[in-house]
């Protein structure tokens, strides 16, 4: 029987993709926040100000999930909310002092982490990584 390709690559990616979750996971651990609350940070960290739905659509996290984990990380002082002045509906989210100040300490250590996780590849490699996965991702929208 032939060596299906398409199947090979499915489950390489998928294990991979687990171990490189695992040692993100393992990495997050050691900051005091879950993998969603760091996410929620990171997002805000990166884009600012976000509402709510931004925030979902970024971090691909549903939104009744999303409301609990926002009200936790408000409550530790991390970030804070306000309804829209114009369309009460709508909630802005937004890092307070003190959560700019603990991303400020954990995200550079965080991104050394995920450097240290690709180190086993040069950057034409990375780059040609990101093409293809690009490329097998977007196919769906074309």
């Amino acid at each position: 029987m032939r060596e299906n390709l398409s199947l090979k690559a499915f489950v390489v990616l998928m294990k991979a993709s687990k171990s490189v979750e695992e040692m993100v996971r393992q990495d997050i651990k050691g900051y005091g926040v879950s993998i969603t609350e760091f996410s929620i940070l990171e997002a805000l960290y990166h884009k600012g100000r976000l509402t709510v739905n931004q925030i979902c659509e970024a971090v691909l996290i549903k939104s009744g999930s999303m409301t609990y984990v926002i009200k936790k990380l408000q409550e530790k002082g991390l970030l804070d909310r306000e309804a829209c002045a114009e369309d009460r509906r709508v909630i802005h989210v937004y890092l307070t002092t003190e959560g700019k100040k603990l991303m400020d300490d954990i995200f550079p250590k965080h991104q050394e982490a995920i450097e240290n996780i690709f180190s086993v590849i040069d950057s034409d490699a990375k780059q040609s990584i990101i093409s293809t996965l690009k490329h097998v991702g977007l196919q769906d929208k074309a």
